[in-house]
């Protein structure tokens, strides 16, 4: 899934993840999250300065969410979620950390 980056973005604890235009493509299908498409700015927002929280089934998973005041309909949020992953190159164990989806979420 490293392939492809549309943009990558440090988080409040100095990891850094990518979004791949696959993953922006499937966000902001129809049958996803089309009104993420306005969003962007705001989604690498909550990456960078986002509540996080760890799942807890699957501790490489983890949850990214963020209040903003102009989202669509009562949605009061953002939420990213991103699995922290690593890969090999020449070698050398590296991070590969990723978004896999982004959305909208009213909470209270």
């Amino acid at each position: 899934m490293q392939s492809d980056k549309r943009w990558t973005i440090n988080d409040g604890y100095s990891n850094s993840i990518y979004l791949t235009q696959e993953r922006w493509e499937h966000i902001v299908e129809a049958i996803n999250h089309p009104e993420m498409i306005d969003y962007e700015e705001e989604l690498k927002e909550t990456v960078h300065s986002g509540k996080r929280v760890q799942d807890s089934i699957n501790p490489r998973k983890y949850r990214y969410s963020k209040m903003f005041d102009n989202l669509a309909e009562y949605n009061t949020h953002i939420v990213v979620i991103v699995l922290f992953r690593f890969g090999e190159r020449a070698g050398e164990i590296i991070s590969n950390n990723y978004i896999v989806t982004a959305f909208q979420k009213e909470i209270g």
